[in-house]
């Protein structure tokens, strides 16, 4: 039956760790330009950035280290976040973005050996591989962010240095960057473009590796004689 094949497939999908990581993933973007304005927004926002760090840390925490690795890292992350934002600290706030960048980085690189690996391709890699690109996005928007605290002025917005920008503009920044798409933002220190530079030939190997890694998982057949 139509349903129950449906049914079948949507209970196989929320049983996947990293599809509730992709999903995590899908609301911030969905929702950062609607909630980034208001208070009660930024509050909202705080609360699916500590959904993604929990997500993420179920998500590897298929082994003991990986998951004593992705708790010693979203702990802080989740703990400057929150003084930050009560405290208005934005020393507090940089720390927390580096540590949640630190803890992107160790999920992109766990999800990545997860995905990789010479297995058969199951639905769970397939979010894996979809959120691992995801989290890039936002692990070189933090980059950004951190970049403009130490060198205020090192993007450009329309031509006009910036200190600080909206979590919004510097994800789309980051993400039409990873696309290599084009942006009203602009680099200009040398460690900016650099890391637009990184974040470019990241983008392009992940989908190199993974179209790779797609075909492989589909041997072509012995021709006949």
């Amino acid at each position: 039956m139509p349903i129950e094949s449906v049914h079948e497939t949507l209970a196989l999908t929320v049983r996947q760790r990293c599809f509730y990581l992709f999903c995590a993933l899908l609301l911030l973007l969905v929702t950062v330009p609607l909630l980034e304005d208001s208070p009660n927004g930024r509050i909202a926002l705080n609360a699916i950035s500590l959904l993604i760090l929990l997500c993420g840390a179920g998500a590897i925490g298929r082994s003991g280290g990986a998951l004593m690795i992705s708790l010693l890292l979203a702990a802080p992350a989740a703990g400057f976040q929150i003084l930050g934002y009560t405290y208005d600290a934005p020393n507090l706030n940089i720390l927390s973005q580096a540590f949640a960048a630190a803890f992107y980085f160790i999920t992109v690189s766990y999800l990545l050996l997860h995905v990789l690996r010479r297995e058969v391709l199951t639905m769970d890699k397939l979010y894996g591989a979809a959120a691992a690109y995801l989290m890039l996005g936002v692990l070189w928007a933090y980059f950004y962010n951190i970049l403009l605290y130490f060198h205020p002025g090192a993007l450009t917005m329309n031509g006009a240095p910036v200190n600080a920008v909206l979590p919004s503009t510097m994800l789309f920044f980051s993400l039409a960057t990873l696309t290599s798409a084009s942006s009203d933002v602009f680099p200009t220190h040398p460690a900016a473009r650099m890391l637009c530079a990184f974040e470019m030939i990241t983008g392009v190997l992940f989908i190199a590796v993974h179209i790779a890694r797609l075909a492989g998982s589909y041997p072509p057949q012995e021709r006949s004689q």
